[in-house]
């Protein structure tokens, strides 16, 4: 009996941590649709997401568009598929590696600073505060950030897209000897709209969880500095599931059969 109570205060903790996610998602969502709004915080939270997880972001995609490159080498010579290392690259960041690598990047340095900053202010009694003043934490605090990851992180995957497939030029042209203007050829023909839409697609999704997983982490944080670095913590392994799940559910609708 011991056992089985065990497993049903792990499903019910489970459920009422789904449910207050669930309530929380869709009072945020409301909240972002609903004036009024905040510009100066929404392009505050836009150049924190998206001009300072550039460089991260770029040194990831150029280096994995080289990996690329090469390892896809390494297996198509055994076949004299050379050839078609242009496309593999190409369609492999556009499609996945882009908007998964840059998500998962992004929810280590934005994700956890935005819980570590609500859980701050939470157990720090500021957001009680605003509730004091009239001021709506979700209004203020949550929204802005929702919006901001969601407008902001596709145009990052774009830039990383771009940046990976040029790393991926870079090794094929001058480690491996390939002709710059075939190479480019191939690039760009086998390359579809739908392969990049899907990417961005992929990337606005997952700007929204990485900013909902910070957000409902920080709020929901208790404890004092304990409970900031286990929101912290909680948020960023969230978010990557999330990422990695919608990853799947979103290929799954884009190209399932």
């Amino acid at each position: 009996m011991n056992f089985l109570a065990t497993i049903g205060a792990v499903v019910l903790a489970f459920f009422g941590h789904l449910g207050r996610l669930t309530i929380f998602t869709a009072t945020a969502v409301s909240h972002c649709v609903r004036p009024p709004f905040y510009p100066r915080l929404i392009g505050k939270q836009m150049v924190d997401i998206g001009y300072y997880s550039l460089p991260v972001v770029g040194l990831t995609a150029i280096f994995s568009g080289m990996v690329l490159a090469l390892q896809s080498y390494t297996g198509f010579a055994r076949f004299s598929a050379e050839s078609a290392i242009a496309n593999v690259v190409v369609i492999s960041l556009t499609r996945e590696l882009g908007p998964v690598l840059a998500g998962l990047m992004v929810a280590g340095r934005i994700g956890a600073s935005m819980a570590a900053e609500i859980g701050t202010m939470r157990v720090t009694e500021q957001i009680d505060a605003l509730t004091t003043l009239s001021t709506n934490p979700f209004k203020y605090l949550v929204a802005p950030r929702l919006i901001a990851g969601l407008l902001t992180l596709p145009a990052l995957v774009l830039v990383a897209d771009i940046i990976g497939v040029f790393g991926g030029y870079m090794v094929a042209v001058y480690k491996l000897d390939f002709n710059a203007g075939i190479y480019l050829s191939n690039t760009v023909e086998f390359l579809e709209p739908l392969d990049v839409i899907s990417g961005l697609v992929k990337a606005a999704a997952f700007g929204f969880i990485i900013a909902l997983m910070g957000c409902y982490s920080g709020y929901h944080s208790k404890g004092g500095a304990q409970g900031v670095g286990t929101a912290t913590t909680n948020a960023v392994v969230s978010s990557s599931i999330l990422i990695l799940t919608f990853n799947y559910v979103i290929t799954e609708l884009f190209f399932g059969t």
